[in-house]
Order: C-alpha cells, then sequence, then structure tokens
C-alpha cells in the first residue's frame, strides 16, 4: 500500500520511559519548569522514532508522550474538560485483562477551536523521523460517550445537544485544515464506541440514561459523517476501534455484528483499524459487510499481555480473514497502542518491540512488504 494503511501499522502509544513519567510527576507538582519536561519528552521521542524504524514500520506516531491519556490532549484544547476515571492497576492484568470503568466526561465550558493542536508534534516528527506522520485524534462522539446527553448538559456550557455537536464539528473542521496546512496526510480517528455497542452491560448503560444504542449508532454516525465532510484533499482518515485497553484491562466486550453493516457501507471512512486480539472482539464473519474500496487493518498482536504471538499463528488468522474480505484489502496492526493512559500496558519495553517487529515481519511474509 503506497498510502495509508500501510501492510504493518499501528495504533499510535508506546510505552513511556519512567524517566519520563517521573518527570512528568515533578512538573505536575511544581517541582520543575516545563522546560525540563519539554526536553525530556524531545528526547523520548526522538527513541520512539528510532525504535519504529528500526522495526522497520513506515509509518511513525510521536508514541502519544505529551498525553496523559490518547483523548485528553485534543479536547482540554477546546475548553474546560476533564475526562475522568477510576484508576487501574496494570499489574492486575498480567495474568488475565478484566473490565474496568468506563470514563466520564465533564464539560464545563463551551468547546471552541482557539490555535492548532497538533501542528507542533506533526513538524517535530516530520523534522526527524523521514517516514509518514501519523496524528492520532480522539473521536468526535467521544465526549458524548463518556455519559451520554445528560452529562453534556450538566454542568450549564450547553443547554442544547445540537448547539454541544456544531462546535465538535467546527473544532474538527479548523484542526484538520491546520494539520492539511502544515503537511499532514495520514490522521486516525480512535472512535471505540462503535466496538462497545454489541455488548449488552454497555446497551443498559445507555438505557439508564435514557438513550438507545441504535439511536446512539445513527446520531454518532450522523456526526462523524459531518467531520469527515470537512477533511481536506489529500489527507487519508481512518478509523480506529476497541473495546478498551487501559492498564491491560478493558471496557466491553462483543463482536462487530450490532454495527458492522453500517460501520462499513455508513460512515464516509476509506479503512478501518479494527481490535481482533482477542474473543471479546468477536469472528470475522462482520467482514463479509466490507465494501471493494474500502480496507481493514487486522489488529491481530495484543499489546495488553507479554505472550508474543506465534508468526505462523498470526498469518493463519489472517487467512481465516481473508475468507471474508479480499486478502489484498487487508492489513495487520497491533489491536490497539501500548499506552492508551501515561502509565502504560503490563508489556516491557522489549516484547513492545518485539510485538513491533513481529507485525512488520509478517506482513513482509504475507504481502511482500510492510
Amino acid at each position: 500500500m503506497e498510502q495509508p494503511p500501510f501492510r504493518a501499522d499501528h495504533i499510535g502509544s508506546l510505552l513511556r520511559p519512567v524517566a519520563l513519567l517521573e518527570l512528568r510527576r515533578r512538573f505536575e507538582a511544581g517541582k520543575i519548569e516545563y522546560e525540563e519536561l519539554r526536553a525530556a519528552e524531545d528526547a523520548a521521542i526522538e527513541d520512539a522514532i528510532a525504535l519504529q524504524k528500526r522495526v522497520g514500520l513506515n509509518v511513525v506516531t510521536d508514541g502519544e508522550f505529551r498525553r496523559h491519556a490518547y483523548h485528553d490532549f485534543f479536547f482540554q484544547h477546546l475548553g474546560d474538560v476533564a475526562i475522568g476515571f477510576p484508576p487501574v492497576d496494570a499489574a492486575d492484568a498480567k495474568n488475565d485483562a478484566k473490565r474496568a470503568t468506563q470514563p466520564a466526561a465533564i464539560v464545563k465550558t463551551k468547546l471552541e477551536w482557539k490555535a492548532p493542536i497538533h501542528a507542533q508534534e506533526l513538524a517535530f516528527l516530520r523534522e526527524r523521523s523521514g517516514a509518514m506522520v501519523k496524528i492520532t485524534l480522539p473521536g468526535p462522539c467521544a465526549l458524548h460517550f463518556r455519559g451520554g446527553t445528560p452529562a453534556i448538559l450538566r454542568h450549564g456550557a450547553y443547554d442544547d445537544i445540537d448547539a454541544f455537536w456544531d462546535d465538535i464539528v467546527e473544532a474538527y473542521a479548523r484542526e484538520f485544515a491546520s494539520l492539511a496546512e502544515s503537511g499532514c496526510t495520514y490522521v486516525q480517528i480512535d472512535e471505540t464506541a462503535f466496538a462497545k455497542f454489541g455488548d449488552p452491560a454497555v446497551r443498559h448503560t445507555l438505557a439508564v440514561r435514557g438513550e438507545h444504542w441504535e439511536t446512539v449508532v445513527d446520531d454518532y454516525i450522523g456526526v462523524i459523517n459531518r467531520v469527515l465532510a470537512n477533511v481536506p484533499a489529500g489527507v487519508r482518515v481512518g478509523m480506529h476501534l476497541c473495546r478498551g485497553n487501559r492498564g491491560g484491562h478493558f471496557h466491553a466486550e462483543g463482536g462487530y455484528d450490532a454495527v458492522a453493516e453500517k460501520l462499513f457501507n455508513t460512515l464516509d471512512f476509506g479503512f478501518y483499524l479494527l481490535e481482533y486480539d482477542s474473543p471479546r472482539a468477536g469472528n470475522f464473519a462482520p467482514l463479509r459487510f466490507l465494501p471493494a474500496d474500502k480496507s481493514v487493518v487486522l489488529g491481530l498482536v495484543s499489546t495488553k499481555s507479554e505472550k508474543m504471538e506465534m508468526k505462523e499463528d498470526v498469518k493463519r488468522r489472517i487467512d481465516e480473514a481473508a475468507a471474508y474480505a479480499d486478502l489484498d484489502r487487508l492489513a495487520l496492526s497491533p489491536q490497539c497502542g501500548f499506552a492508551s493512559v501515561a502509565s502504560g500496558n503490563p508489556v516491557t519495553p522489549d516484547t513492545q518491540e518485539a510485538k513491533l517487529r513481529l507485525v512488520v515481519e509478517t506482513a513482509s511474509d504475507v504481502w511482500g512488504d510492510a
């Protein structure tokens, strides 16, 4: 594939160095200046670039090292917004991943894009990597999914949910324009809710707050397609889905069956990066709905576990997926990032590198290039 997604791709976040996490704690406690933290971030990101180059990836991210979590950095630049969640024990996931509490969103002011958010990140990577840069953004529906309409209206910033959606669409439009002007050609939108609608527990939560899951699906499709209508020419945008990836734990389980037909045929994405590393994701049958002009990156390598996948097992699973979608429209990645929140998953840096290399080597074996 000469344009995104690549045969060997990855979701974005990488394990933060322990020293960087400590410096961030000291900065937040007021013990060091921002300049010291920024220099440490720069050095850590240069090491992350070297890692991605070393394993043979043709796409590079900054590991999301400047963020606390994959979803907070963008929204916090739009206003007084927080996405809170109880802490989880990553060590507790070493034996088996467990269900963690869904994060909750708090919106205290109207949302407004005021200046480029990821342009500096893009420039830093382009200057140093020589590879295609991927910018990862949380999905436009992420705040709403984490609490629903009652949560968005609770603090008085909005008294009309349509006004909230209008501000969301405008913010993404302006950020996309900024990224395109800065030379961005690859954006990944992490809109994970669509992987969770098949879970009865998630449907129950929606019902308790007065929302029917199928109506929410249709509402989200409308909002996302409004966002995608503003993507400048030359920028490829893919959608990543997972069922939670906090400290090696998950938020939901269930296959894509409930949403697959709309996911692939109603949403205006050109490709999807799908979690497929465990039975929680279901089988490959929903891929039969994938239209001929779209592609899927199979997330077959787990970032939640130290256990190394065997290359032949990954190839076998690719063959199983190819029974439902043409092999030429498939690619390979880990199922999610290695650190959706800064504390990371229960995986060592050596295992992280080995798993990324496995993705590249397997993709090269299957498709002849990565």
